[in-house]
């Protein structure tokens, strides 16, 4: 049964989670402060297809500027139903399956704060997005959390069964991974399935980037799963699709008591957002695979320009299969707490990036403290001069 939105916030009215910037924040604002190149928040540097920012100004233009309807404007809810259908033969209805959210971000709150009541278990993978905890604190749940550990980061398929219980609500995933790139298989997928199924679990899966697979076979969506798709909420986002970031377009489609449970927080959260992005993400989903193959090239040339420069440094990484980022062992530079050391390192060296470590909880926080994540969606230019500094000797 899932609550109702206002049961949910009843009981959450007591509660007060103290949160402060998040750490894409800091990174960046440290990077301003130190004038240093900045590989920590994932943004690209380049603007995304020219047709989509025509598409934009045409519906500014024609006065689609007034509130969209809370669900979304129809012609992107049939879009979004088109592009599942289209990508991975998923037949979703537009009407009562489809849900358009100020970004990913929003739509995994909403589906967290609607399926979620105190005392619930929330199982997710990490390192995790920072949203997540965050978020299941809110709703007063509890975060069970199983490591994918460096430099693999394979599934621990043990440790996975052992996270699950009774108190089970919802199980978070997130693929292609961030910050690791992982993407899962078809066969990790029907574990976390089938444990979701024997707990009764509600399914919710982060695919924002799901067209930004750069190596291996390409991206499964949970919901094309058998045993998944009853129980799957999908979220994605033009955000890293289209390379729009700013835009705040995102969605979640699955089952209609999942969406309509989404919606009920949703509309209390912001409504409705970003109108005339809306008409131009609609426009942007009815075009071919042409932008996604550019930018996928793009990318993994990128990806490997970095890998390459750090391994020529000496530095270790992962090897991600997708997404924006790489996640480097820093130790040899003399990073051993990187949640401490960056503000000197962004001073030294003159890069910033991410601490995986922030992505953490209990024991893994100080085992992952060399560890930090790098943005590779940045021009080459700016890659070979953060590439540069690291490697000058004696820094």
């Amino acid at each position: 049964m899932v609550p109702y939105a206002s049961t949910i916030f009843s009981e959450m009215s007591a509660l007060a989670v103290q949160t402060g910037a998040t750490i894409f924040s800091e990174m960046s604002a440290l990077a301003v402060q130190t004038g240093a190149v900045n590989l920590g928040q994932g943004f690209p540097d380049a603007e995304g297809p020219g047709f989509l920012v025509e598409a934009a100004c045409r519906a500014v233009r024609e006065g689609h500027n007034q509130y969209a309807p809370r669900a979304g404007i129809p012609e992107l809810r049939r879009a979004i139903a088109d592009h599942q259908r289209r990508y991975y033969d998923l037949e979703v209805d537009p009407d009562s399956q489809v849900v358009v959210t100020v970004g990913a971000t929003e739509a995994i709150a909403a589906a967290i704060l609607a399926l979620v009541a105190p005392g619930d278990e929330v199982v997710t993978f990490e390192p995790f997005y920072d949203s997540y905890p965050a978020m299941v604190a809110r709703a007063g749940g509890v975060l069970r959390t199983v490591r994918l550990r460096f430099p693999d980061h394979a599934l621990d398929e043990s440790a996975l069964a052992a996270a699950f219980s009774d108190r089970t609500r919802v199980v978070l995933l997130n693929t292609p991974h961030n910050p690791t790139g992982k993407v899962f298989t078809a066969d990790e997928l029907a574990v976390v399935a089938d444990l979701a199924r024997r707990h009764d679990a509600w399914i919710v899966t982060d695919e924002v980037y799901e067209h930004l697979v750069l190596d291996g076979p390409g991206h499964v969506p949970m919901a094309t799963l058998p045993e998944a798709a009853d129980r799957t909420l999908t979220v994605s986002s033009a955000g890293k699709t289209f390379s729009m970031t700013g835009w705040k377009v995102g969605w979640a489609t699955g089952p209609a008591e999942l969406v309509a449970a989404t919606l009920a927080v949703k509309q209390w959260l912001t409504f409705t957002a970003s109108g005339p992005f809306q008409y131009a993400v609609a426009d942007g989903l009815t075009h071919g695979d042409e932008w996604y193959d550019t930018l996928v090239a793009e990318l993994r040339a990128r990806r490997d320009q970095l890998l390459d420069g750090l391994a020529a440094a000496g530095i270790p990484t992962n090897h991600p299969a997708a997404t924006y980022f790489a996640i480097a062992d820093l130790s040899g530079l003399g990073v051993r707490r990187a949640l401490a050391q960056l503000p000197e390192f962004a001073r030294e060296r003159g890069v910033v990036g991410v601490p995986v470590s922030a992505f953490h909880t209990g024991e893994a926080v100080e085992e992952t403290g060399s560890l930090v994540r790098l943005a590779f969606c940045k021009s080459p230019e700016l890659l070979a001069e953060g590439l540069e500094r690291l490697a000058r000797p004696g820094a």
